[in-house]
């Protein structure tokens, strides 16, 4: 803090963590009054610059508080005595004994890694848990799709292995109207196993099927290799490093189902690439015929069981993907969207609305299914599972599905989404799979540390089977979270009975993350307003993310934020409203949590929050809310004169807040028109997985304008904007629009910019393309590159976005006109204004 201005970007910079106030009011009725959601947005593996976490993981367990409720992790802000060798938890205030080891070398000037002040976060390494392994790739190929189509794909996935670790595992599936196992391990020629595709199938009867049921001889030969790791044992003692060669062997010579499937159907890249390869070369439309009246028969729910159960008998806690391609809606066996009959229509929004669609439910249960599974095991999802997974962290799976979907037609993201959300699985949706978005996104998966990175250069950025946890001290609890998360069912006295989101734990499943996955996690301010809390009182939270690195190690990093809180005078609330003329509510008062406020996290919270609310409420009635929690929040925080909307003001701390949520209200988050279901579901997805920059970005889209006049400037996201002589460069996040202005077009149509006297126009039209590709370098997904001129079709991409201050109902004006019925900003305002100073 510098002065009365907060810099709100500091916490996530050093911690990873963006609050939407950093002063809290003291008092849960205080808290009620701020209407903007109190929370944060935390990204639990980005990369933090050197001064604010240790280089590299600590080699050794974290000390851990002593009450059973509490556990949190030693950190800066325990106090210490170093005379008596004690800590004090300041979530739960209990006095704690340092281990030996800590006591005997811990001073004021010799600090362990954890306690030292500017290392709120710290990230370590446990020896405790033994190592899994590296980590696995199952490719499910819809065989249904183009044989153009499958060409690519296959092009794609063999680009793809090359960027794969020699030592990780992959097997292939294919899916039409039947499943195909291929058996990669088979050597000579191919060989695949055919499994119908009209039914689920569980781990069991996969293994029965692909002749893996019972125990067979084992093969001297293949006994020690890299895929056939042995049982994962029970935790050794702390500080030791599991070391496989000192299990006991079995006995018998006979090897489980799992190690059969590691054997012949999943194997190390470097042993099976040639076959792999050959397969996909020639790889080949499904054969099975297809009447001219009816769909193509494609089993993806089934070929999803399948592979799962392959993941779940082989490797149950160890990394892996199941890695979907599908390039068309599934019409046959569980999952099914719609019928083979191509007289009847697939979903739309009004079909879901009047409930319908018949398959819709049955398919959403499902995947449903699948889901519930991946997050408790191989147990089922009944009630009690959650409690175990709770109580034991590596019962979460470590299996991430992920969906890649290329195709013109709907193909049931909407149905599937809950099985991705409940594994932190990827979602990429695109027309072809010879599209860069596909394509190049695909290659982003498989992203790596850059070389200097300390410990991890090289090693790819995924990790698996995370689970978060949220401590917090006693004056307030945690209400829920939204993102990719799955609710563990934890319960403790920090759990709110206000819920948001996924709420009634303080601990969740988030399966995959990677660097950019952010979780959103509000809380409830409990302390009643009878008792103030005393001066100079802070607040602490500490999140706990337990993960399974790409090496196979099991971390954990904790992440501890420090904040104040603020009591109102007493009798703020209740003074009369100034007289006329003697100025207006909040003027002049200084009010730390006003000062606090970031309006940027605010906004993403509040957008999560109305996105999440669409699950179960009423698009209409999600907007009403929305727009009454904007106008109490400028009731609350604005400097105004009551019933005088003239002298409405808000200070720069709140002064973009009406127009992100006007341009969140016009956004395809709320408004369906233009959008299949499966768009909406993919889009809303995205946006619960994003950090706060890129979250802004697909609400209110970035405007950049070139021209002759000077070096490219931000403009106004206002059909002002669009002028004949200038190029904009828009950004949605999911679109990067080059919108070149009529006279633009027409110069370049000419081809003036291949003439030497013209270098400048030249200079002109390369200058947002290169920025579009910037933009573009490191995004994931790959947005889609659109370039258009003004009055040409592909133009919609832009002016759908803008402000429409000029429509074809308003007279002159300069820009371009926006053919709509939407209200422009100005008039958003003027009516926010009115109702905002209402006394």
């Amino acid at each position: 803090m510098q002065g009365d201005h907060w810099d709100v970007t500091y916490t996530e910079e050093s911690a990873g963590a963006r609050l939407s106030f950093h002063v809290w009011p003291s008092s849960r009725l205080e808290a009620t009054r701020c209407v903007a959601p109190i929370g944060a947005l935390y990204t639990p593996l980005k990369q933090l610059p050197p001064n604010c976490a240790p280089p590299t993981a600590l080699q050794y367990d974290p000390i851990r508080c002593s009450t059973a409720t509490c556990h949190a992790v030693l950190n800066p802000y325990c106090q210490v005595d170093y005379r008596t060798k004690l800590w004090v938890c300041p979530f739960c205030l209990t006095r704690n004994h340092f281990p030996p080891h800590y006591a005997e070398n811990i001073s004021e000037t010799n600090l362990p890694a954890e306690l030292i002040p500017q290392f709120a976060t710290c990230e370590y390494e446990l020896p405790s848990v033994p190592p899994a392994g590296p980590p696995a790739f199952v490719f499910c190929i819809d065989t249904c799709a183009h044989v153009e189509e499958l060409t690519e794909l296959a092009d794609s996935i063999q680009q793809v292995l090359n960027l794969l670790p020699e030592d990780s595992l992959v097997g292939l599936i294919t899916f039409g109207t039947n499943v195909q196992v291929h058996e990669l391990g088979f050597e000579g020629m191919p060989k695949s196993y055919v499994i119908r595709g009209n039914k689920e199938y569980g781990p069991q009867k996969v293994g029965q099927l692909l002749g893996c049921g019972g125990g067979k001889p084992a093969r001297p030969a293949n006994g020690n290799r890299a895929g056939g790791a042995p049982p994962p044992p029970p935790p050794g003692a702390p500080g030791q490093h599991y070391n496989p060669q000192q299990q006991p062997q079995p006995q018998g010579t006979y090897e489980s189902p799992g190690q059969q499937v590691l054997r012949r159907f999943l194997l190390p890249v470097s042993e099976c690439t040639m076959t792999l390869e050959s397969i996909l070369e020639d790889l080949r439309k499904d054969p099975w015929p297809v009447p001219s009246d009816k769909r193509v028969a494609r089993c993806t729910g089934c070929a999803l069981s399948v592979a799962t159960s392959l993941l779940d008998l082989a490797l149950p806690c160890r990394g892996a993907r199941v890695m979907m391609f599908v390039g068309g809606p599934c019409t046959s066996g569980p999952g099914a969207i719609v019928s083979r009959l191509k007289t009847e229509d697939m979903r739309s929004h009004a079909d879901l609305a009047r409930n319908a669609e018949p398959l819709h439910k049955p398919a959403c249960e499902f995947y449903a299914s699948l889901a519930k599974r991946h997050v408790v095991g191989a147990t089922s999802g009944g009630k009690g599972s959650s409690s175990v997974a709770a109580a034991n962290p590596s019962a979460t799976s470590c299996h991430v599905v992920d969906v890649f979907a290329c195709s013109l037609d709907q193909v049931g993201v909407l149905e599937m989404g809950e099985l991705v959300e409940a594994t932190g699985g990827l979602m990429v949706l695109g027309d072809s799979f010879g599209q860069s978005v596909f394509k190049e996104s695909l290659r982003r998966v498989f992203r790596t540390y850059e070389d200097d990175v300390p410990e991890d250069g090289g090693k790819m950025q995924m990790a698996f089977g995370a689970t978060l946890e949220v401590l917090t001290s006693r004056e307030f609890k945690v209400s829920g979270a939204i993102g990719p998360v799955t609710s563990l069912g934890k319960k403790g006295p920090n759990v709110s009975d206000l819920e948001v989101g996924r709420g009634g734990t303080n601990a969740w499943s988030l399966g995959g993350i990677d660097p950019g996955t952010t979780i959103a996690i509000y809380f409830d301010i409990t302390n009643p307003g009878t008792s103030p809390l005393p001066e100079g009182k802070r607040r602490f939270i500490q999140f706990l993310t337990r993960y399974q690195h790409s090496n196979g190690r099991t971390r954990l990093r904790a992440t501890t934020l420090c904040g104040p809180w603020y009591n109102p005078p007493p009798g703020e609330d209740k003074r009369a409203p100034p007289p006329p003329g003697a100025g207006g509510y909040n003027m002049g008062q200084p009010n730390p949590v006003k000062a606090s406020f970031d309006q940027e996290a605010a906004a993403v919270l509040l957008a999560r929050v109305a996105v999440h609310r669409t699950e179960t409420e009423d698009v209409a009635d999600v907007l009403r809310w929305v727009d009454r929690s904007l106008i109490r929040l400028c009731a609350k925080f604005a400097d105004y004169t009551p019933d005088d909307p003239n002298s409405f003001r808000l200070t720069p701390e709140f002064s973009l807040m009406p127009q992100f949520i006007f341009h969140l209200r016009r956004s395809q988050f709320l408004q369906l028109f233009n959008s299949s279901p499966d768009e909406a579901a993919y889009y809303r997805y995205i946006l619960s997985r994003e950090n706060t920059t890129n979250s802004l970005v697909m609400i209110q889209p970035t405007l950049l304008s070139y021209s002759f006049n000077g070096p490219p400037t931000p403009a106004l996201l206002d059909s002002q904007s669009v002028r004949a002589d200038t190029i904009l460069l828009l950004d949605t996040f999911f679109h990067v629009v080059v919108f070149h202005g009529e006279t633009c077009a027409a110069w370049r149509e000419q081809r003036y910019h291949e003439q030497e006297e013209h270098v400048a126009f030249r200079n002109l039209l390369e200058a947002p393309q290169a920025d579009a590709q910037t933009i573009m370098d490191n995004r994931f997904p790959v947005p889609r590159y659109i370039v258009c001129d003004q009055h040409k079709s592909e133009a919609r991409f832009l002016m759908a976005k803008l402000n429409p201050s000029v429509t074809h109902n308003s007279e002159g004006g300069a820009g371009a006109q926006v053919f709509t019925d939407d209200v422009s900003l100005r008039v958003f305002m003027e009516h926010l204004m009115k109702l905002a100073v209402q006394s």
